[in-house]
This record gives C-alpha cells, sequence and structure tokens, in this order.
C-alpha cells in the first residue's frame, strides 16, 4: 500500500535512506521501510531491536497492510501473542507510537 505524499511530507535521510516522512517523523510510504532503516529509526528513540522487537514489527506491518491504519496496542498484543506489560518493556512510553514510528507506519488515530 504506497501512500501518495501530501504537501506536509519532508524528505529526510535516515540510517543512510532518504525516505518521506511527516511533521512528526512518521514516514509517509510504508515500502520505503526495511530492517536496517528500522535499526536507525528504534536507534533514533533509544531502542535496540531484539528478536522480541521484530516480532512486533512484523505483526504491525502484517496487521496495516490488512487493515490500512496501524495497529492498536490491543491488536498487537493479540495479534503477536505478547503480553501489553512486555510491549511497554520493549517499547516504553508511549509503545503504539513507537511500534508504528519503528515499523514504517503512520501514527496510530487517538495517539498523541
Amino acid at each position: 500500500m504506497t501512500t501518495t505524499p501530501s504537501p506536509s511530507t519532508l524528505t529526510t535521510t535516515i540510517g543512510g535512506h532518504t525516505v518521506h516522512v511527516d511533521p512528526e517523523g512518521f514516514l509517509t510510504d510504508p515500502e520505503e521501510w526495511d530492517l536496517e532503516l528500522a535499526e536507525a529509526l528504534a536507534e533514533q528513540i533509544g531502542i535496540t531491536l531484539t528478536a522480541d522487537h521484530r516480532t512486533v514489527l512484523a505483526f504491525a506491518r502484517a496487521d496495516y497492510t490488512e487493515r490500512g491504519e496501524s495497529p492498536t496496542l490491543r491488536r498487537v498484543s493479540t495479534g503477536a501473542d505478547v503480553p501489553v506489560k512486555t510491549l511497554f518493556e520493549l517499547f516504553p512510553g508511549k509503545p503504539a507510537k513507537k511500534i508504528a514510528y519503528v515499523a514504517g507506519l503512520p501514527k496510530p488515530r487517538g495517539c498523541v
């Protein structure tokens, strides 16, 4: 699912990748994402990716492809079979927002 860049789309370089982002830094074209970029995005927010992180990211991206929107925390927990408490440990603070950011997806609805 390719997102057409809007007038508020910016171009930036992250980890050697030139990508399109919104004013908050979320990718506007999920197809520009790969695991190498995920590592760089995670590093920017103080996270070092592990196999558990990658499992969550893979679910989030698959769910986005199926539904057309970034998954809620509950959907990630249920779909990836990862307890909410663990999601808060993996992505401290605002896990749904951080999962979407590192997965190269739009900011979830309802996140501030």
